[in-house]
């Protein structure tokens, strides 16, 4: 079985910083991406950040560069995601999702097998 799971999610002011864990169990063999997802109330899922499966060519979305940084353990199977200089539009809920496969360049949305639940990330003014 295949689990993902998030957490760190919490109301901060705006200006204030989080960071967010997420953990992938049962990843027991292959290659794969990991990467973040939001989802604000009304709105699309927006791909946040991502790491590939080889090499180190991180997206971010032009809405959090410069502010979030990605971060992955491959031994242990985590993902991070470090947000300083948090927003309102920020606000969103943060959802961990592997793409199993080798990639070189991280995909997208359609190409990722397994999501955690999501956790809440609010940023009041």
């Amino acid at each position: 079985q295949v689990q993902v799971a998030e957490s760190g999610g919490d109301l901060v002011q705006a200006g204030g910083s989080l960071k967010l864990s997420c953990t992938a169990s049962g990843l027991t063999s292959g290659e794969y991406a990991m990467g973040w997802f939001r989802q604000a109330p009304g709105k699309e899922r927006e791909r946040v950040s991502c790491i590939p499966s080889y090499g180190s060519r991180t997206y971010y979305a032009d809405s959090v560069r410069g502010r979030f940084t990605i971060s992955r353990d491959n031994a242990k199977n985590t993902l991070d995601l470090q947000m300083n200089s948090l927003k309102p539009e920020d606000t969103a809920m943060y959802y961990c999702a592997v793409a199993r496969g080798g990639y070189y360049n991280c995909p997208r949305e359609h190409d990722f097998d397994y999501w955690g639940q999501g956790t809440q990330v609010s940023v009041s003014s």
